[in-house]
């Protein structure tokens, strides 16, 4: 394995944080965080939104609004 750099790491960070990323590419990312503080730091940051986001998704409507809303659209 080889050390891919920032701006590739930082490229695919998206990805890599999706698990989208081919075995090979996945590594060299994951090695490169390992030794990168700024980068390891930003995924870090792409780790704690995702989750939140993922949080704030499954997060349900008061059934009072969504019949309010039910019945505007009516």
């Amino acid at each position: 394995m080889t050390d891919c750099g920032c701006d590739k790491a930082k490229a695919e960070l998206e990805e890599f944080l999706h698990n989208e990323l081919d075995a090979k590419d996945a590594a060299d990312v994951a090695e490169h965080m390992a030794n990168c503080e700024d980068c390891s730091h930003e995924h870090l940051v792409g780790l704690t939104l995702t989750e939140k986001v993922r949080q704030a998704c499954q997060e349900q409507a008061p059934s009072e609004l969504r019949d309010r809303v039910l019945n505007a659209l009516s």
